[in-house]
């Protein structure tokens, strides 16, 4: 009788865990799973927006795939003489223009320009792979 009660609750708890997934009640959820907080039309119009800054502020972040996709951008990089920077997280940094955390890389070429400089990246943006550089670089090709 107790597996029969057992066995019941735990169906219920699993109908319940997919007729109401976590990431729609919890925005961590959500990002964690590397989805955006936006959208559809509503991201559409935030990238628009965003595109108004200069690519890589905190105001018109890279976007990317999670970790693994920021740190895949960053080394695509290309200072003014052809060399890759180094970089190195510097943290998280508050919200996004697209409603999620947004991280900092502190970017450096050197005596190449640009030199040291900071870009913004937001990393909850499944399967996206960025192909223009920020201001200042040259990319390679994913």
């Amino acid at each position: 009788m107790k597996l029969q009660r057992l066995f019941g609750a735990m169906l219920l708890s699993a109908f319940v865990l997919t007729a109401n997934p976590a990431s729609a009640r919890d925005p961590l959820a959500t990002m964690l799973s590397g989805k955006s907080m936006t959208k559809g039309k509503k991201l559409e119009r935030a990238i628009e927006k965003a595109s108004e800054h200069p690519f890589g502020s905190a105001k018109n972040p890279v976007r990317a795939a999670m970790p693994t996709g920021q740190r895949a951008y960053l080394s695509r990089l290309r200072c003014a003489n052809g060399a890759a920077p180094t970089y190195f997280r510097g943290g998280s940094v508050g919200d996004s223009p697209y409603g999620n955390i947004m991280d900092v890389y502190n970017v450096d070429c050197g005596d190449a320009e640009p030199g040291s400089v900071e870009i913004f990246m937001d990393m909850y943006h499944k399967g996206h792979v960025e192909s223009a550089p920020v201001p200042g670089f040259t990319i390679m090709e994913p």
